[in-house]
């Protein structure tokens, strides 16, 4: 079980305890520098920094009871954001339509990162519509994947 698996199973219940949606985990395990970065969400309410140091302080003492990470590292606990991390099928799934870009580990069609459209997922890829071409992404070939809204439509809407 990889690293990220093991994080996951250990956090998304104590998160969803607290009221929240958890989103993701990423862990980069750099002997120098290990980093632990959470994801929450919680619907329309939002996530604040009282929410984040909600979370940060109980998945610190769970984690320091269970040890899954070896040695010093970070803790991160975030909100999505607009540029949203996609880690699941579901999350896919549930921005469809959306714009994303994913980067992969290994080049596909002669490429390592893809943006367009979300068409459709499911739990073993993905299809990106990029330059009306579509593409299937297996979700496990998916080293990153984001939201990627045209954040000039989104700050010009503000601006009103």
């Amino acid at each position: 079980m990889a690293a990220t698996d093991k994080l996951k199973a250990l956090l998304a219940p104590v998160i969803e305890d607290l009221g929240y949606e958890f989103v993701g985990v990423e862990y980069h395990a750099n002997p120098k520098n290990r980093l632990v970065r959470i994801y929450i969400d919680q619907g329309d309410e939002g996530i604040g920094v009282e929410d984040c140091e909600r979370v940060s302080r109980e998945v610190s003492a769970l984690m320091d009871v269970e040890e899954p990470v070896p040695g010093q590292y970070t803790l991160e606990v975030s909100s999505p954001g607009v540029e949203r991390p996609l880690f699941e099928a579901e999350h896919f799934q549930r921005f469809a339509g959306e714009v994303a870009r994913v980067m992969l580990h290994a080049p596909q069609d002669g490429r390592r990162k893809f943006k367009g459209s979300i068409v459709r997922a499911d739990e073993n890829s993905v299809v990106l519509l990029v330059d009306g071409v579509e593409h299937e992404l297996p979700l496990d070939a998916i080293r990153r994947a984001e939201l990627a809204p045209d954040l000039d439509a989104l700050f010009a809407g503000d601006a009103g």
